[in-house]
């Protein structure tokens, strides 16, 4: 089994701190894993195991404002590649793959858009799509709480604020065993049944975690989404895989056959059996090994 690593600290050029989890083998080629929203840096034995298995080194960070990385108010999508970029040089690592899950998946774009020379190959799992674009209705297919929160994220920071405050009081002190109703219509019948034992501790904790030092990464990171990203994606030449489940109530379905039909040579990995959460949980091996293909071409 993976060890669990303790988390440490790497400070980026303009002094804000980010705090990073590595795991794998020393000379693996980094795996660099973005949460979702919210969520932070916390160790998941089951990716580091599989990642391992493929021989990469994982590496998890908290976004700007989670847990205990400095806040960076205003930051968009594209500021990603800043942080990653840092944390790569003070692994001495000169390329490295990618995987965004949820609201980790714009931020797994952007490094495949904005470093191309680093980033060999990308993969989302229930990504989240840019708002505003064209063919796509952003919120169709949503569960009611998501509705609820983006369509404040759409009308600003004053009207976001005090909505995410009550609900970062109620997770505060979520558990493994009411996580599931913590997420209400958000989630489907076949994520309900994925998110049992270690796996529901393990969204709990990181939930618990996400909002322990206040709502600045989770404001962030939904002001961020419903922005323009900072980058086009027709302009993407790095390979990326786009993993997606139809019974998906966070991230509707569309929100993946949508990136697939827009990013430039995307490989479409979309399931009609598969939600949020049990796409991650079954397939993560998959994922990996698909992505580690992707790279070589």
């Amino acid at each position: 089994m993976a060890a669990e690593p303790a988390p440490h600290h790497v400070r980026v050029p303009d002094g804000r701190q980010l705090e990073v989890l590595v795991s794998g083998p020393p000379g693996g080629r980094p795996l660099v894993f973005h949460h979702g929203t919210p969520s932070a840096a916390l160790a998941f034995v089951p990716l580091f195991e599989a990642a391992a298995r493929h021989g990469l080194r994982t590496v998890l960070y908290s976004r700007p404002g989670y847990a205990t990385s400095t806040p960076r108010p205003g930051r968009s999508v594209a500021n990603v590649t800043g942080d990653v970029g840092a944390i790569l040089d003070s692994m001495g690592a000169d390329d490295f793959l990618t995987i965004g899950w949820s609201g980790g998946g714009p931020h797994a774009i952007a490094c495949a858009a904005l470093l191309p020379d680093r980033c060999l190959a990308a993969a989302t799992i229930a990504g989240v799509a840019p708002y505003g674009v064209d063919g796509l209705d952003w919120f169709a297919g949503m569960g009611p709480e998501n509705i609820e929160e983006f369509g404040l994220a759409v009308k600003g920071q004053a009207a976001l604020t005090p909505w995410l405050e009550n609900e970062a009081k109620a997770l505060a002190g979520v558990t493994g065993a009411d996580i599931a109703a913590a997420f209400g219509g958000l989630i489907s019948e076949v994520d309900r049944s994925a998110l049992t034992g270690d796996f529901a501790d393990f969204v709990a904790a990181a939930t618990r975690r996400s909002v322990s030092s206040g709502i600045s990464g989770w404001l962030d990171d939904d002001l961020a989404f419903v922005r323009h990203w900072g980058f086009e994606l027709s302009k993407i030449r790095v390979p990326i895989a786009i993993w997606q489940g139809e019974q998906d109530r966070m991230v509707p379905f569309s929100h993946g056959r949508w990136l697939a039909a827009h990013i430039p040579g995307a490989r479409s990995r979309l399931f009609a059996d598969q939600g949020h959460l049990s796409l991650a949980v079954s397939s993560l091996d998959r994922i990996i090994g698909d992505l580690v293909e992707t790279a070589k071409g």
